[in-house]
């Protein structure tokens, strides 16, 4: 059986190993099949995954969706997360759409009917830095709350400043980041804090966008609609990308026993600060490699002194902004 850890202080429970649903919309990765994402997420919940994560942008609300007709009937046995706040925002002012509690409520009640259930167990912000718009969103997380639509809330970001201002008042429960071993930035302080502060941490991107799966070379190439493309046609991100491969290849030795994704599942897992990690997955295959990380050999210390080695704790780059 997976490992349960509990949720910071929400009460909630959940296995250590997750599934992200952005790329199950079919946006911004290449075309997705409905069938084969419902077949994926059916295969998470028989391998004993039990927390899922979703946004009400991934694929313009598809993957809630998806989501909804899949787990509905195992509704009792997962916990289900899911976001609000990119959907309407001016990048161009940098100014959120929610300009009242009234129109976070609405947000999140839209997310409940695509997912055709009555609440979900966290709902996050997930804009990535402060605006005018943050106290209507912790208001009517609140109200969400106290009116049973959502059992717990946080935030997504890697920002100290803005995580400490969202948890002004002590009721920030989650915290959902990026951090990986190409990016150990949230060491510094954003884990730190959460571990001092009860605040659970849900980990995503902990394999990179796939480039720490091991299975992306110099050569790769991505399906049209898949935005890291960009990887192959920008200079700038070509350099960052060949940079990583090689620190990649440098892990590949200590992935004894294991799979360059596991070892990388296994490296986020083992901070005192992380309650899960919820990788994605497009097929059941991918979810069956992701599961196993927790029935492999945990990383002994000599094994995460060695990765320290490679990227310094607290070093690396951030991959992706929120």
């Amino acid at each position: 059986m997976m490992e349960q850890r509990r949720i910071g202080q929400t009460g909630l429970m959940a296995g250590v190993i997750g599934l992200g649903t952005w790329a199950l919309g079919g946006e911004f990765w290449g075309p997705q099949d409905e069938r084969e994402a419902a077949a994926t997420l059916q295969r998470a919940f028989d391998l004993g995954v039990t927390l899922f994560d979703t946004a009400d942008v991934y694929g313009n609300g598809r993957s809630e969706e998806i989501m909804g007709r899949t787990l509905r009937e195992h509704r009792s046995q997962v916990a289900v997360a899911t976001k609000v706040g990119w959907r309407g925002y001016d990048h161009q002012r940098r100014r959120s759409a929610y300009t009242s509690a009234a129109k976070v409520i609405a947000a999140v009640e839209d997310s409940l009917r695509r997912l055709a259930m009555d609440y979900v167990d966290i709902v996050f912000c997930h804009l990535d830095y402060r605006d005018a718009a943050m106290d209507n969103f912790l208001e009517g997380f609140r109200q969400l709350q106290t009116g049973g639509k959502a059992r717990a809330f946080g935030v997504t970001t890697g920002d100290i400043a803005y995580l400490q201002e969202f948890n002004r008042d002590g009721d920030c429960a989650v915290l959902q980041v990026d951090y990986s071993i190409l990016n150990r930035y949230p060491e510094r302080d954003v884990l730190p804090y959460c571990l001092e502060n009860g605040i659970g941490v849900l980990v995503r991107g902990p394999l990179a966008m796939g480039r720490l799966t091991g299975k992306l070379t110099p050569t790769s190439r991505f399906p049209n609609g898949d935005w890291r493309a960009r990887w192959a046609s920008s200079p700038a991100e070509r350099e960052l990308y060949l940079a990583d491969l090689k620190v990649v290849d440098k892990l590949r030795p200590l992935a004894r026993g294991r799979t360059v994704a596991q070892l990388a599942l296994q490296f986020a897992l083992a901070h005192p600060a992380v309650t899960a990690v919820i990788p994605g997955g497009r097929t059941p295959r991918q979810v069956e490699e992701n599961v196993g990380a927790a029935a492999a050999p945990a990383l002994s210390a000599a094994e995460l002194q060695a990765i320290d080695r490679l990227v310094p704790p607290g070093g690396g780059r951030k991959i992706w902004p929120a």
